[in-house]
């Protein structure tokens, strides 16, 4: 309520009673005034009521809540449904314009304001969460894969001639088919071998540039999180390769936001050499629905012409998603879940180590990934890995989502290119392996029972093998489950 309004209650209800009430109300209105102001994540989260008073004043200010509005035009706001209408706040001019996702619409301002506050506080979480000199980004309503895409095609016009990608080799299709989409040839750099991690082959990147010619590469395509054994690559080299070369840069940091180790890797890879853009999951990091991510950089420049790269307009789901998302945790709320991730890492670490050994198998040692974490599966190689396939059958069926059992010798056709080895991000990984992760938002209960319904299968595994005649473990089963 305005002066004015309050004035008149208090003719209606006693004035003391509507002053305490007004004085309620201007401790909402005040956190928004400072939210206004400053452009951050608030560092204590707001409640509801809050949020839900921020959303309905910005829904006022769009012309398809106007009172009077007389809409004649094909793009109207109208809504069939009122659950629909409900369900995004009434919020529904989306953001952007036909010309820049990143545009203010004169119809809709209090849509374009959510544009623009929602992008303000996202830069100002991934400064918070590691990235400290990240100077500009904005939230995009794709996934990470079409993400990548619509920064592989803006930088087309930058480099005409170019018709390849270098890609140190991660097993993950979107990121590959995004080259492919964007019309690009992808260079798929294998990785190596050093001790139990795979990790970038820096002299092979430098052999591709040479043969291919600095002037014919795209970008470098490099990825920080990943599922282990394989390990962020060497963000700071290949960023000092390619500001000799003068080639840009592109990492993808799907669910690297949560990973203050992934997010240094980033902001000492813009300090030493070149990083154009990188690119980061909404619902991997900040739990919410799939279907946004957020494109940001450390030049102005390059990141709005990447705006300006999509077409048409945009839906503000994803933006109104992650909004209320942040003002909800508020930057302490988001830290502590930060904090509380990496200690379920150390847990979930320990856990899979006490199992592996009971099992005579061992945590394999991925010390440069701190998200991910891989278990051997030595004792059940041989017959085509079936018994390895088997187990993640059991685990699916038992309700344990997310764990991944990756068996050798596995062929995958992308595009026409045929990776061996597929979803081991090597040819020839020396061993199968089980793949669990500590992300935002998991609890020790999730790796407690995990555990539990892990050991039931493996020991199921075992009682059915025993039926069988047994067979000598072969070199690669020693190797891998000793270590050596």
């Amino acid at each position: 309520m305005n002066s004015e309004n309050i004035s008149l209650s208090e003719k209606i209800v006693s004035s003391s009673y509507i002053r305490q009430g007004s004085e309620a109300r201007r401790g909402h209105e005040q956190l928004i005034r400072q939210l206004l102001e400053q452009g951050k994540c608030p560092e204590h989260g707001w409640s509801e009521s809050t949020i839900e008073l921020f959303l309905s004043e910005l829904a006022l200010m769009d012309s398809n809540n106007f009172l009077s509005n007389c809409g004649v035009g094909e793009r109207e706001g109208r809504v069939a449904s009122s659950l629909v209408a409900r369900r995004h706040y009434r919020l529904i001019h989306g953001i952007g314009r036909s010309g820049d996702i990143a545009a203010v619409q004169p119809k809709a301002a209090g849509s374009s304001l959510l544009n623009k506050l929602t992008n303000s506080i996202v830069l100002d979480i991934l400064r918070l969460s590691g990235v400290r000199s990240a100077s500009s980004c904005f939230v995009v309503p794709m996934a990470t894969g079409m993400s990548l895409t619509l920064c592989f095609l803006t930088l087309r016009h930058r480099r005409p001639k170019a018709r390849f990608i270098i890609w140190p080799r991660i097993d993950q299709k979107s990121c590959f088919k995004a080259m492919i989409t964007a019309g690009y040839e992808p260079v798929v750099v294998e990785n190596v071998l050093e001790g139990d991690e795979l990790r970038t082959d820096l002299e092979a990147v430098k052999r591709k540039i040479e043969e291919l010619g600095a002037e014919n590469i795209l970008c470098v395509h490099s990825t920080t999180s990943c599922f282990a054994p394989r390990v962020p690559d060497r963000l700071e080299e290949l960023a000092t390769l390619c500001s000799k070369h003068n080639i840009p840069h592109i990492v993808n940091n799907a669910y690297g936001v949560q990973s203050s180790k992934c997010m240094h890797l980033i902001q000492q890879g813009s300090r030493v050499g070149r990083v154009d853009a990188f690119v980061q999951s909404l619902d991997k990091n900040f739990m919410v629905p799939v279907g946004g991510a957020i494109i940001a950089g450390f030049d102005d420049a390059f990141i709005q012409e990447i705006s300006k790269m999509y077409p048409g307009r945009a839906s503000a789901s994803p933006s109104l998603d992650v909004l209320i998302t942040l003002l909800t945790l508020g930057a302490s709320g988001y830290k502590r879940l930060l904090c509380e991730r990496k200690e379920i890492y150390s847990f979930l670490a320990q856990e899979l180590k006490s199992l592996a050994s009971a099992h005579g198998e061992r945590l394999l040692h991925t010390p440069h990934n701190p998200i991910s974490l891989a278990m051997s599966l030595s004792g059940f190689q041989g017959d085509n890995d079936k018994a390895v396939t088997q187990l993640g059958s059991m685990l699916f069926t038992r309700q344990v989502s997310g764990a991944r059992v990756i068996p050798l010798g596995k062929e995958q056709t992308i595009a026409g290119h045929t990776f061996r080895g597929f979803m081991s991000h090597s040819e020839s990984y020396p061993c199968p392996y089980l793949n669990a992760a500590s992300a935002v938002g998991i609890t020790r209960d999730d790796v407690t029972l995990c555990i539990k319904r892990l050991d039931k299968c493996l020991k199921s595994l075992k009682k059915e093998a025993a039926k069988s005649a047994p067979s000598e473990p072969t070199e690669n089963q020693s190797d891998c489950a000793t270590g050596e």
